[in-house]
């Protein structure tokens, strides 16, 4: 698969095609004037309860990775990895306290930008001419606010519900993806028919390339944040929205197969679901254990929970996103 385009999986787009699939699955306003939750409405209490009951094991698989300096950030921008300090600890006694020591304390702190790991995009993530989801211009999100419109915090208690893994790398018979290889619509729609396992409105969606895997093994990040990488395609965009998705995730840095279909265009994924679909993105979430478990027992859906931190104006947040089978 290192070879031509064609055995990529890739397709040619241009800002013309992008923009065409952008207002076909265009969802503003759907759920009311002004709504910011987009499509986290389609996660229902109905939705959420059927999820919950379809636990019968109580095995739970967390796909955050550790938030600490030997994570995938290399710098060069300003996302850099976790940077974690310790405030006191138990060598130092507590100011005021006069207990002859006997009573000592630990606490703590971390700098972290909030999407150097695992994490959801908020829709404010991606501006695209001028406006974000719900048209909201550059003025939505500010220096001394943030995010005042869609942010994350939006997603909330709707974090949670019917989680679907699809494994690409193992229904192309391979231990992981190569950069720049895209799974398009169809390729979706195969695995899901290969898995026994059917998409449906308000699923949250996770693909498994391979490639956080690959590179864990290699023992060095390389170039894995913003490098060339596997991902979804362009025409990915018709088995999300048309199925009514609520959310998207993979195990790579960006999602989307790099470098991009569209040579005159960045991220066009995420201008079609995060400005117009308000289809959510997850990103680095490691999804080998789950996958394991998956393929061992032929059971790829879950409930997964997986909400964001209520960090006011965030335009992305880190979690802990949990598989509970």
């Amino acid at each position: 698969m290192h070879g031509s385009e064609t055995q990529l999986f890739r397709r040619a787009h241009d800002r013309a095609s992008v923009e065409k699939l952008a207002l076909r699955y265009r969802t503003w306003d759907r759920w009311g004037l002004g709504d910011q939750l987009g499509a986290g409405n389609r996660i229902t209490p109905e939705r959420i309860a059927a999820a919950a009951r379809s636990v019968r094991r109580g095995a739970v698989f967390s796909m955050a990775l550790e938030l600490d300096r030997t994570g995938p950030m290399r710098g060069g921008g300003p996302r850099v990895n976790p940077q974690h300090v310790m405030l006191r600890t138990p060598h130092d006694p507590i100011p005021g306290r006069d207990d002859n020591g006997l009573q000592r304390a630990a606490d703590d702190a971390v700098y972290m930008p909030l999407q150097c790991s695992t994490q959801w995009d908020a829709f404010c993530h991606i501006f695209y001419d001028g406006v974000t989801y719900g048209g909201r211009g550059f003025d939505s999100v500010t220096t001394l606010d943030g995010a005042r419109y869609n942010s994350i915090t939006s997603l909330g208690e709707r974090g949670l519900g019917r989680g679907v893994l699809l494994d690409m790398a193992r229904h192309r018979g391979k231990d992981h993806l190569v950069p720049g290889e895209a799974i398009q619509s169809e390729d979706l729609a195969a695995c899901a028919e290969r898995q026994q396992v059917d998409v449906r409105e308000g699923d949250i969606v996770l693909v498994r390339t391979g490639h956080l895997e690959y590179r864990r093994q290699t023992g060095d990040w390389g170039d894995y944040a913003g490098g060339p990488a596997p991902g979804l395609g362009v025409g990915a965009a018709e088995f999300l929205c048309e199925r009514g998705v609520a959310a998207v995730a993979s195990d790579t840095w960006g999602l989307e197969a790099m470098p991009f279909e569209t040579p005159d265009l960045m991220s066009p994924l995420h201008i079609v679901l995060l400005v117009n679909a308000g289809i959510y993105i997850g990103e680095m979430w490691d999804v080998a254990e789950l996958a394991a478990d998956c393929a061992a027992d032929g059971v790829y859906e879950f409930f997964l929970v997986a909400q964001p931190l209520m960090i006011t104006g965030s335009t992305g947040s880190p979690l802990n996103p949990l598989a509970i089978k």
